[in-house]
């Protein structure tokens, strides 16, 4: 793949970290691995990574808005999400989400979404347990040490990374604009990568 042929510059996927996965592999995220360093980090390959954001972005584009959640437990990936969300103008749980909201109709808080994406499958495993039993398509981005059962779509990425995880939402984002027709061109997007980084402050909050 050239480097024409990437949604966004080579260089500045590998300075987001977006491809420095864990040291641990589970086996369906072993197809994405691209290498192992010397320190016994895994990679994961740029073009699969790139390919699969546009992917992603596709299926997020074919939804009504109000139909799609978006969820983040994890410190780093909370700002990052929700700007996502916000800027897809689809809705966002933030943190765990509570036993029947998509299964129980008497539950107060109960949602229908016809598609949900998360940020990290072990932090979101009641969204993938409460989707999966009702049939919910989801989105998932999984580093290599990420469970992939009940996933339909994974994004391998670094999913921990305070810059890799605003540096992919973003791209999401612009991506999804673009596919809807919503902008027609990058330089249309109103958002910059910073927008959907992480505080350092953040650092000292409980997760």
């Amino acid at each position: 793949m050239s480097e024409e042929a990437f949604m966004a510059n080579q260089n500045d996927y590998l300075e987001a970290g977006i491809h420095i996965a864990t040291k641990v592999k589970t086996p369906g995220m072993k197809k994405f691995i691209y290498k192992v360093r010397d320190d016994g980090l895994y990679l994961l390959d740029l073009k699969t990574i790139d390919s699969r954001v546009s992917v992603a972005a596709s299926m997020v584009a074919r939804y009504d808005p109000k139909d799609i959640i978006v969820t983040a437990s994890r410190i780093y990936a909370i700002p990052a999400a929700e700007k996502f969300a916000e800027a897809i103008n689809a809705k966002f749980i933030r943190g765990r989400v509570t036993p029947g909201i998509f299964t129980n109709p008497l539950r107060e808080n109960f949602m229908e979404p016809k598609l949900i994406f998360i940020s990290d499958s072990r932090n979101e495993k009641q969204a993938v347990k409460e989707a999966s039993k009702i049939g919910i398509p989801i989105i998932a981005l999984s580093d290599t040490d990420n469970i992939t059962k009940f996933i339909d779509l994974i994004v391998p990425v670094n999913n921990r990374g305070r810059r890799s995880l605003a540096f992919v939402y973003y791209l999401l984002a612009r991506e999804v604009l673009k596919k809807r027709g919503t902008i027609k061109a990058n330089e249309e997007f109103a958002y910059k990568v910073d927008d959907f980084e992480a505080k350092v402050e953040m650092k000292q909050q409980a997760q």
